[in-house]
């Protein structure tokens, strides 16, 4: 591996394992698998572009624009143009996703849940520090300074952590530049041969002791751990956000006033219960009598852009006394306060209070603040649920069918607020509802209408295993395939119902848990639940159930209800008959009995549309960047290629007598593959001096550019007909004057043909073809039997065909003659072939 390949793979580990730190920080930690895949393919482009060669700031460029390109694969590519070339679409889109990633670093706890937002910053932010490390250390052949994107990595990581970050990161991060400089002092010093420095010390006769560079290498990178331990300690810990577990920072100062961010929290609740075993998340006490429609509610999304629903930036208050009576609730309808003691765990963090709905009073410690809109409770300066102890006063409102029926028509201010939809969402979303709905009178029947669409007749099934999916397209697939679990069918009701006019918003919580012996209620991770509430005036906020086999069906949905002795088993009931019911429930793979028994895989805490689930998948992003790089490198292979041959032909070189005849053949071929790509085409049945003459006559080369391709001439000729070859000065500088005459004589079109597609690139073609005929006859003679066929390759229809586009002689096939398969090629062979003819 040469020193440039070496420096680039190093410079790739050592920002992948800078990036490490950032691990603790998020959960999952899958991102880095990504991060460490496109950051390779950031690594070859600019390898490949130093090998070209192009120049400094062309590598870097190069390697921007394909960084962007597979960030826009990754994250933006239905915005962008053709899914591959990021346009203002796609840049808005990465302005609104690092403005979703800025909001949820200030809100959650570590580790925060991988949201689309936080996911772009981490990648991100991690292919920005490898560019600059692939730039400043191999690029620029300096590694020292490479070492400020990393520290600026691993600080991010270390000032996020609440505590500091473990030791093991920073190991990690220290390894990856002491790696790097090591790497990089290696290669500056095998280009002086061998090592020099002072005298070394030896501990006997027999042990010699480490050369000085290596000696002052260990002393430097001690004293930089040694810096790098002792500084982090130094640094302040930050609060607030990602910088403290508890979610620090919600409201403003320690008044009553302040906001709260428009997050998603459902990725929160996701983070907080994700983990394997059905652990017990409250423990509930309640006076209310039927405890099937206790529903915790934690917080209401009423802000949806047609990727995800979100609760607004709301104004928060102090905690009142007794709360207002909640919105739209009229005097007509029955209602009843009831009492619930509610005990949370105290592994459970969770920065929203679940207190059932509405609530008309809450006795809580600590630092509490007041969202009036959704009636939520939140927490300020780090204050959460963790081993809570309340008692929240509520309403058992109690509508009839008949009042939601008959109740007015909401306000324009809340009806244009609640009633919002993006442009994007999807046209069957509206169809669909409309097709459901279809002979429905009042705003109530068409909610009914849409709520049994879902558990009764629409033939859908609960499925937690099915891909949550994001984006605008997201509710359409869930209308198609009929598969998915509550975050499917409370977005997909709330989005239909608000189609039709109907305020709707999503509600966030635990579903009605299961009672114990002692007379509480336990409600564990499987609880967790989201479900839709619509708005009807005179009653106020009311919750409906679309999700199959999952909390209660609301009384006020089921007509007659008086009449019917048995709940309908096709319903969501919590409270089911002790008997089992023959009809088959709605979930394929649960059935009534079994949720009885609790036997149930019940809903994922991962119930929750975490922003970019539905992206692609590693592989295919690999395969859309292998691609598009293809498609941009394919037209322009014949250049680099030629660009690369040019740069190998003309750069450095022995200065032996050994190294004379190689260097010189390469100047030959260098300038007759020039004088090719500009029409002039060679033939190999002239002499060097006659080549040269021809060139000379046919670019109408005059003065030092014709005496240089003379030079040249005489140098071939020297090289191959001396008793012993002398090393020529300046042959490269001659080539470069004549080529540039040759261009000046040329037209506009044909160096632009030069450039894009060179005639000489065919070589690429005879080499392939030389290699696969010598492989074919190598396996021909292991064959029993098997002969060498003594074989002329100069001719065949390829070839001749061939040489009609590249302009040579059909005899000679663009300047190879049949008798000389290899002319000029392979410099060392075909010298000492003509230097013996000579002699």
């Amino acid at each position: 591996m040469s020193g440039r390949a070496r420096l680039t793979v190093r410079a790739w580990a050592a920002t992948l394992l800078a990036a490490c730190a950032l691990l603790p920080l998020v959960e999952p930690a899958t991102w880095i698998l990504q991060a460490a895949l496109l950051l390779a393919v950031q690594a070859g482009v600019g390898a490949a572009a130093r090998r070209v060669p192009l120049g400094r700031p062309l590598t870097i460029l190069a390697q921007v624009f394909v960084t962007l390109l597979l960030l826009t694969l990754l994250f933006a590519r239905e915005h962008a143009v053709a899914g591959l070339i990021p346009g203002p679409d796609a840049l808005r889109f990465f302005g609104e996703v690092l403005e979703q990633g800025g909001n949820d670093v200030n809100r959650y706890a570590i580790p925060a849940p991988l949201t689309d937002g936080i996911r772009l910053m981490l990648i991100g932010g991690v292919l920005v520090i490898g560019l600059l490390v692939d730039a400043l250390a191999v690029t620029f052949r300096s590694a020292a300074p490479a070492g400020l994107p990393l520290l600026a990595l691993y600080s991010v990581a270390a000032g996020l952590a609440d505590n500091g970050i473990d030791w093991l990161w920073f190991l990690l991060a220290a390894a990856g530049y002491l790696m790097l400089l090591l790497a990089e002092g290696r290669d500056r010093l095998s280009q002086w041969g061998r090592v020099f420095g002072g005298a070394a010390r030896t501990r006997g006769a027999e042990t010699p002791g480490a050369l000085a560079p290596v000696r002052s290498g260990r002393r430097i990178g001690a004293l930089a751990l040694g810096i790098a331990l002792v500084v982090p300690l130094a640094l302040p810990a930050m609060d607030g956000g990602l910088l403290d577990p508890a979610g620090r920072g919600v409201g403003a100062g320690s008044g009553g006033g302040g906001t709260i961010s428009a997050v998603n929290p459902l990725v929160s609740l996701r983070d907080s219960l994700n983990v394997n075993e059905d652990r017990q998340v409250l423990s509930v006490r309640t006076e209310l009598a039927n405890t099937s429609d206790l529903y915790l509610r934690i917080v209401s999304l009423d802000d949806f852009d047609g990727t995800t629903w979100k609760p607004s930036k709301r104004a928060i208050t102090q905690v009142p006394d007794g709360f207002p009576i909640p919105p739209g609730l009229g005097p007509d309808v029955a209602r009843a306060e009831v009492g619930t003691m509610i005990s949370t765990a105290d592994w459970y963090g969770q920065d929203w209070l679940p207190m059932p709905y509405p609530p008309s009073s809450v006795s809580v410690r600590g630092d509490w603040r007041y969202e009036p809109v959704g009636m939520t409770l939140v927490g300020d300066h780090g204050q959460n649920t963790r081993g809570l102890t309340y008692e929240v006063r509520s309403l058992d409102v109690q509508p009839t069918a008949e009042q939601l029926a008959d109740a007015p028509e909401p306000s324009s201010t809340l009806l244009r607020e609640y009633t919002e939809l993006p442009d994007s969402l999807p046209s069957v979303v509206f169809s669909t509802a409309r097709e459901v709905t279809e002979g429905a009178r009042t705003a109530y029947e068409q909610a009914v209408a849409l709520q049994e669409y879902f558990t009764l007749n629409g033939g859908f099934e609960y499925d937690t295993q099915v891909d949550v999916g994001s984006g605008s397209g997201a509710i359409a697939r869930f209308l198609r395939d009929k598969e998915g679990f509550c975050v499917h069918f409370s977005f997909a009701m709330a989005s239909m119902a608000r189609s039709l006019g109907i305020p709707a918003r999503v509600a966030v919580g635990f579903a009605p848990g299961t009672p114990q012996a002692d007379g509480s209620i336990s409600v564990g991770l499987r609880d967790a639940h989201a479900w839709p509430e619509l708005y009807f005036e005179g009653v106020g906020w009311t919750r409906f159930e679309p999700t199959p086999t999952r909390g209660s069906t609301p009384p006020y949905t089921v007509p007659d209800t008086g009449n019917e002795a048995v709940p309908d088993p096709a319903r969501p009931s919590q409270a089911a008959p002790t008997e089992s019911s023959a009809a088959p429930s709605q979930s394929s793979e649960c059935s009534a009995q079994d949720k009885k028994l609790d036997a149930c895989d019940s809903e994922s805490p991962q119930a929750a549309l975490p922003a970019g689930g539905d992206g692609p998948k590693w592989h295919v992003v690999l395969l859309w960047a292998l691609a598009g790089l293809l498609v941009l490198v394919l037209p322009l292979a014949p250049m680099l290629w030629r660009t690369r041959t040019r740069a190998v032909r003309l750069g450095g070189h022995g200065r032996s007598e050994a190294d004379a005849v190689p260097h010189v053949l390469a100047v030959w071929e260098e300038l007759t593959d020039t004088a090719w790509d500009h029409g002039i085409p060679p033939d190999e049945s002239l002499t060097p001096r006659g080549a040269a003459d021809r060139i000379v006559r046919s670019g109408r080369l005059e003065g030092d550019a014709a005496a240089s391709v003379h030079r040249v001439a005489g140098a071939v000729e020297q090289v191959l007909y001396a008793p012993r070859p002398l090393p020529v000065m300046s042959l490269g500088d001659d080539v470069r004057r004549a080529s540039a005459a040759v261009r000046a004589s040329v037209s506009r079109r044909t160096r632009l043909r030069a450039v894009l597609a060179p005639r000489s690139a065919v070589r690429v073609v005879w080499a392939v073809s030389d290699r696969w005929a010598a492989l074919r006859d190598r396996l021909t003679a292991l064959r029993p039997g098997g002969h060498f066929s003594a074989r002329k390759r100069g001719g065949g229809p390829l070839r001749l065909g061939l040489s009609r586009w590249v302009g040579g002689k059909p005899g000679a096939v663009g300047g190879r003659s049949r008798s000389s398969p290899r002319p000029f090629r392979g410099a060392g062979n075909c010298a000492s072939n003509h230097r013996r003819a000579a002699a």
